[in-house]
């Protein structure tokens, strides 16, 4: 009995310890290689474990695929939303957002898996689905629910707070992030970014003051 229940407790974080190993392989060679070029024998060996050992935890390729997208997503949209202060000045609260959004949209991560998945997509993948629900329709749908408690208040109207949360975003998004995405540009320097953000808040600000 003894013997059993020592067994069993180290074993679990072990198992874990496993688990987080095999997606962290997968986040790293399907970004790197593509979906169909990553096997499951390469990412058992990438993690340091047997192929027996990914199929125990991830039942197919499909499942890991979809587990490591959900897992990259989770790291890099960061907390834009939690615990937004509200009494602060509208146009400093949408500046902190802004920024947040830009730095993450234009990091090579989110550059490399957003090609990615475009891929997928030109192939009628349906894992390209697990990409937006997982990354960009949470971000939409935090900005969105923002915007709702924002409606009526500091003279600002939006007849649709979703509708305003896509015009937002894809003014940070800009030209710049469209150039990152096929390799025609570079990432702007911080005087450039700065000024893009305040660009785009005003001109938000702007379209939606009554």
């Amino acid at each position: 009995m003894t013997d059993s229940t020592s067994s069993t407790g180290p074993g679990r974080p072990k198992d874990l310890a496993k688990r987080q190993a095999i997606l962290e392989a997968a986040k790293n060679l399907f970004v790197r290689n593509g979906y169909a070029n990553t096997s499951m024998d390469a990412v058992a060996a990438e993690a340091g474990v047997s192929k027996l050992t990914v199929y125990s935890h991830f039942t197919d390729k499909e499942t890991l695929f979809s587990c490591a997208v959900v897992a990259r997503c989770e790291e890099q949209v960061p907390g834009l939303f939690v615990d937004v202060p509200m009494g602060e000045p509208v146009e400093k609260v949408l500046l902190g957002i802004a920024r947040g959004f830009q730095t993450l949209i234009n990091s090579p991560e989110s550059i490399d898996l957003h090609r990615l998945m475009i891929t997928l997509g030109t192939q009628g993948s349906s894992l390209s689905q697990v990409f937006f629900e997982a990354g960009p329709q949470r971000i939409l749908h935090e900005m969105e629910r923002f915007l709702t408690k924002l409606n009526g208040t500091n003279g600002l109207r939006f007849e649709s707070p979703a509708g305003a949360a896509g015009h937002f975003l894809c003014l940070i998004k800009g030209v710049c992030n469209f150039r990152l995405l096929i390799g025609t540009g570079e990432l702007p320097d911080e005087q450039t970014a700065e000024h893009h953000v305040r660009e785009v808040v005003a001109l938000f600000l702007k379209a939606y003051r009554v």
